[in-house]
């Protein structure tokens, strides 16, 4: 295996940065997400590649939770076999963030948003990851049944601990987020950014409120799933292709691909078409428009994959 020497130029790629609400966080307006591709049953030398590929093209900011893979876990420990082949000497220059808040062990301390859970999954990801402390830590989603005070108190102590350098949460409806900005604000562990679904065809944080409540109390946006697993992009214009993730149908089921979206889908093609754009550029290009928004969350099956999703910034 030869060594990975990172392409000198790779802050002069295009890559452009966002500042990460009131912080002194720049993050990339595109970041590199794990949720699919990075686990265990995928081939390693390929997420070498695109973890490669992205980092020679100005992509810091890479994105994974405690059970991204599958199996749980596995994407952690895929990267953390990359820092060791790879990205140990340019620690410095990544910001690596992961979650927990969803089911990853059995019993009843292995999901939601206790403070037991929350500090054991921490622990558990620095050590898949090979890692001394995370950039970023999520709560990765509301839990109506642990007081909020429990999990804000644990993201707070994670930070002090020395464990997380930021900590953010994840798809918290308006009111609880906005109780744990001030919360965390009160405590000087500011909430870094909040991450939602934002993309032409679910615009809740939009429709909701998030995004304004972010620019109020000086909090990031992510956008994860921009391209909403890839319905937002020419792989379904004309069908369901036999090896594509609708046709697996764990996330996206073929019933959900009905002939009015179809037809909406097409006519944002044409719409993107006219623009000299394909539908993903114009759909990622859309989200970097919105007012508050720092960076969107790509995931990448191949460097030719993310190489088209870098188009956006390009023409931004």
């Amino acid at each position: 295996m030869e060594n990975f020497i990172a392409d000198p130029k790779r802050y002069d790629s295009g890559m452009k940065y966002n500042r990460c609400g009131r912080s002194g966080v720049m993050l990339p307006k595109v970041s590199l997400g794990f949720w699919h591709n990075f686990g265990g049953v995928d081939p390693y030398e390929r997420s070498r590649e695109i973890t490669h590929y992205a980092f020679d093209h100005g992509i810091t900011h890479f994105d994974l939770a405690n059970n991204y893979g599958p199996p749980y876990g596995s994407a952690e420990e895929t990267f953390g076999r990359l820092m060791d082949d790879d990205f140990r000497p340019y620690r410095d220059e990544l910001f690596i963030s992961t979650k927990a808040g969803y089911d990853m062990w059995p019993g009843p301390y292995g999901n939601w948003g206790s403070r037991k859970y929350l500090m054991a999954s921490l622990d558990q990801s620095l050590r898949r990851m090979h890692l001394d402390y995370v950039d970023l830590f999520y709560s990765h989603r509301y839990d109506p049944e642990t007081p909020l005070e429990e999990t804000l108190q644990a993201l707070v102590d994670i930070v002090r601990a020395g464990k997380a350098l930021y900590v953010g949460i994840s798809r918290w409806p308006l009111e609880a987020a906005r109780f744990a900005f001030d919360y965390l604000k009160k405590r000087d562990v500011p909430c870094l950014i909040y991450q939602g679904k934002l993309n032409l065809l679910d615009r809740e944080p939009l429709d909701e409120g998030i995004l304004d409540l972010c620019q109020e109390h000086g909090v990031g946006f992510i956008s994860f799933s921009p391209l909403a697993q890839g319905l937002l992009t020419d792989r379904y214009l004309n069908g369901i292709p036999e090896d594509s993730r609708m046709s697996k149908g764990k996330f996206l089921r073929p019933d959900m691909l009905t002939d009015e979206l179809l037809a909406k889908i097409r006519r944002w093609n044409e719409e993107a078409q006219g623009r000299g754009e394909t539908l993903a550029e114009m759909a990622l290009a859309w989200i970097l428009h919105q007012q508050g928004v720092t960076s969107v969350l790509v995931g990448a099956s191949s460097t030719a994959q993310l190489q088209k999703n870098l188009k956006c910034i390009i023409k931004d």
